[in-house]
């Protein structure tokens, strides 16, 4: 039996033997995985496994060495077997079943992955202050950072002030402006710049327009990266908070039809979790640098 966990910025799942558990705290913008899972694990009732498999952000496509995240999973949950795996090759696995294509993940931050003739390519996943370009916390810094400029008279509003009264308010309620806490705000503010894009606000529409173009180029970056061609049919499915606002999505398939015509765009077959109990079960053996085993003797 596998215990499955997918520890994400905006939160974290796991999954038991049948049984769910999410909790709001997910890895904090600097933090590192380790000491956000420990968090995580310290407030969750108790399980037990022999093997965990653990899906992170913040690995920036290069898993770490395991010992420490084996001894921490052996203390929680008795584990003597560990899967650390970047998160975009759990959501790969996940959402293709290991089918030729690319999955792009979407959600406070962005990853994607390729997987092509038994090669995997990674993309993004650098992390919101120099990567994650298109995510959830680009999309809310993106429209809050908007905003801000229209109350001081920085440009014309258009209505997107009046949308984002109350993250504004909640802006200036921050102690620190850079904090964990203003990138969660960030992240939260997502949803609220898509729908007001729906709306026809027009520098919401602009936002999310640069958006769907950046992931449109990640998207075919990661399918050229696993020695793809634009003469090929790979299978892409996009997943993740975000990926629920249709206009969005439309938006980067259409972009990636101007250069992949034969794109077969699919529905993801499952996420992270499932990818992770995947990998758990069939991919025994390192498979670096997207995933490594530890294991405590």
């Amino acid at each position: 039996m596998v215990l499955s966990v997918d520890l994400g910025q905006s939160g974290t799942r796991i999954r038991s033997n049948g049984k769910n558990i999410t909790t709001a705290r997910g890895k904090l913008a600097g933090e590192d995985p380790l000491v956000a899972l420990r968090v995580v694990f310290e407030n969750t009732e108790k399980l037990e496994a022999e093997t965990v498999a653990l899906s992170c952000t913040g690995f920036n496509g290069i898993v770490p060495q395991t010992a420490a995240y084996a001894n921490l999973c052996h203390e929680f949950f008795g584990a003597t077997h560990v899967a650390v795996i970047d998160d975009g090759l759990a959501g790969f696995i996940g959402a293709l079943q290991a089918r030729s294509g690319v999955v792009l993940s979407i959600g406070g931050g962005v990853v994607s992955v390729g997987g092509n003739k038994g090669g995997f390519s990674h993309r993004d996943g650098l992390g919101s202050t120099f990567g994650d370009e298109g995510g959830g916390f680009w999309l809310g810094k993106c429209a809050i950072t908007r905003a801000l400029a229209y109350r001081q008279g920085r440009g014309a509003d258009d209505g997107l002030l009046k949308v984002f009264m109350a993250e504004v308010a909640a802006y200036d309620d921050l102690d620190v402006k850079n904090s964990t806490d203003a990138a969660t705000l960030a992240i939260n503010s997502a949803h609220k710049l898509l729908d007001a894009a729906d709306a026809g606000i027009k520098s919401a529409m602009k936002i999310r327009d640069e958006g769907a173009q950046l992931l449109a180029d990640t998207v075919i970056a990661t399918w050229f990266g696993a020695h793809g061609t634009e003469l090929d049919s790979p299978e892409i499915a996009i997943h993740g908070g975000p990926s629920r606002n249709r206009s969005y999505v439309d938006a980067i398939q259409r972009t990636v039809a101007q250069v992949i015509p034969g794109a077969q765009f699919v529905d993801a077959l499952g996420d992270n979790l499932d990818g992770a109990k995947w990998i758990g079960e069939n991919m025994l053996t390192d498979s670096p640098p997207l995933l490594r085993w530890g294991h405590v003797i």
